[in-house]
């Protein structure tokens, strides 16, 4: 205990309170002697931490997410659960719930039920008034609101966690010009325009080109409404109406029809210039159409992070409400052909 005690540099008496449970110690200097006897290899550094479970805020949190049958979504499901466990400074459950209807009007309905049950929400859901308004409810409520993945323009949202997507945009432009053979027709493809994630990626990609590489012709944004048959409807009449194509960005869901499309096309037309691909999201189908190299690169959450970071933040925003809008803004992972 004297060396957790100096290399912690509080008193050996305060480790001893920590350690034995004994009257309040605050939580930062609990969670530095935890920290020092984790380093150390003090034979005791389990039962601190169990310590310190028993006298963390019992929170729960709620998630409400998009596409209950997508891959992406059962993954970031799992890590938001793992987080919540994990999380050091709560005792946390978490309640995950889809939004099997993602019409404003029931996605409002669905924050107001799930904030009745749960401590604090993160949702991931397109911007409108109607979700705003039901975030402000709740805000007057003490329920705070993340944005996850994309953000929400309510002034009164708790924060958002999730990628610089001016960045998103802004890379998937260079990589995009830097890669193609040559300048010519570029198609973005979004899951649906009130994402501000991929209204913002969008906007970037073509505030790139119009600055760094004019000579490529960005077609009107195509819509797959997140439906992968739509997807590939859509991306069949892309190729038809231009077959020298040397581009396009996957901002949105509908993305195994577009791989589908993309793959029919270069059975008909062997030998055919390949198109430089850019993706979002490493799941089992990106990684098969990075493979297959239907796709240059993938720009992807790092979604073990990402729910870190934000389960804190979470947490913090219950017990501190007047901290203001917090942000978890974390680093895009690349992947490319050759790195999965």
């Amino acid at each position: 205990m004297d060396d957790v005690a100096r290399h912690c540099g509080h008193s050996r008496s305060t480790v001893d309170r920590v350690l034995n449970g004994r009257s309040n110690v605050r939580e930062d200097t609990a969670q530095r002697i935890r920290a020092s006897a984790e380093a150390l290899g003090f034979y005791a550094a389990g039962v601190i931490t169990e310590r310190l479970r028993d006298v963390r805020p019992r929170l729960t949190l709620g998630f409400l997410l998009q596409l209950p049958n997508a891959v992406f979504y059962r993954g970031l499901a799992a890590a938001l659960a793992q987080a919540t466990q994990d999380c050091p400074t709560l005792r946390g459950r978490a309640v995950v719930e889809y939004l099997k209807d993602q019409t404003p009007e029931r996605v409002a309905e669905h924050l107001a039920d799930l904030g009745q049950r749960v401590d604090a929400i993160a949702v991931v859901t397109a911007d409108h008034a109607l979700v705003n308004n039901a975030i402000e409810a709740l805000h007057q409520r003490q329920v705070p609101v993340f944005g996850l993945i994309s953000d929400l323009s309510s002034p009164l949202r708790a924060g958002y966690a999730g990628l610089d997507n001016r960045r998103v945009g802004r890379t998937a432009a260079w990589l995009i010009s830097e890669l193609a053979h040559a300048p010519g027709p570029v198609a973005i493809f979004v899951g649906s325009h009130r994402f501000q994630c991929q209204e913002l990626s969008e906007i970037s990609l073509r505030s790139y080109m119009r600055e760094h590489a004019p000579d490529f012709d960005l077609l009107e944004t195509i819509s797959t409404l997140e439906s992968d048959a739509y997807g590939e409807e859509r991306t069949h009449e892309l190729l038809d109406s231009h077959p020298d194509l040397v581009g396009f960005y996957m901002g949105g869901s509908g993305i195994e029809g577009v791989l589908k499309a993309l793959e029919q096309r270069r059975q008909r037309k062997r030998g055919a210039q390949r198109v430089v691909g850019i993706g979002t999201e490493l799941t089992p189908v990106t990684r098969a159409g990075l493979i297959h190299r239907h796709f240059a690169a993938v720009l992807s959450h790092p979604l073990p992070q990402l729910c870190r970071e934000l389960v804190a933040q979470m947490a913090e925003a219950v017990v501190q409400p007047t901290a203001g809008v917090r942000q978890v803004l974390v680093p895009m992972d690349i992947h490319l052909p050759e790195s999965v």
